[in-house]
């Protein structure tokens, strides 16, 4: 959100710095919705899509739409994640079509570099592993030895997507599965982007991580 085409941002002031945020106090009034009785989920897609508005993917009509649910609760929406989170079993392939991306693009004339994920993306290495020493204290590390060796090339692709994509990070076999991972150490229940906090918010992979 570079502007408050709806005039609903209010300012927080820190120790050091401020950041803006949408304000669903004015967003009521501007909207004359009793907004304070929605479910959180709801408000936290209404401050999604409010602080979105462009004209284009989300309009004005669709904000005060959303303020008096369930009014026009069979209406989509132009839901946009703060992040999006993967596992290997999906994210491998999603890497190998971004990388081809950037080869079309290269092809046609343009800048490869331009193509990355549009919101950030956390990749965890979560069901990979496999159980070929047991029962020893080394038992850990030379599972993990081996599976870096049975899948060399899975990690050399994995390593170069993560320096060669902005906003892409992997998080390596042996941390944890990735609804664990994401509660444990990747949720972040406020994001600060571009001078703005709102709630953290992702879509994932499978089925445990979006229920977190």
């Amino acid at each position: 959100m570079t502007n408050d085409p709806l005039g609903i941002a209010a300012t927080l002031t820190f120790a050091t710095t401020t950041a803006h945020y949408v304000s669903l106090a004015k967003l009521a009034d501007k909207t004359g919705a009793d907004v304070e009785r929605l479910p959180h989920t709801v408000k936290i897609l209404l401050e999604n899509i409010a602080r979105r508005v462009d004209g284009r993917d989300v309009s004005q009509a669709d904000v005060e739409s959303l303020a008096h649910w369930p009014h026009g609760a069979d209406a989509s929406i132009a839901f946009m994640p703060a992040r999006v989170l993967m596992q290997d079993f999906t994210g491998v392939p999603a890497v190998v079509d971004l990388a081809a991306m950037r080869s079309a693009v290269a092809r046609a004339g343009g800048d490869p570099q331009s193509v990355n994920p549009f919101v950030p993306v956390d990749l965890v290495i979560d069901h990979s592993v496999q159980v070929d020493r047991f029962g020893s204290d080394d038992a850990y590390a030379a599972n993990l030895k081996w599976e870096y060796r049975r899948n060399r090339e899975r990690y050399s692709l994995l390593n170069w997507a993560q320096q060669a994509f902005d906003g892409f990070s992997v998080v390596p076999p042996g941390m944890g599965i990735c609804h664990q991972v994401n509660l444990e150490h990747l949720g972040r229940v406020v994001i600060e982007r571009d001078g703005w906090v709102f709630p953290d918010t992702l879509v994932g992979t499978d089925s445990h991580t979006p229920m977190i």
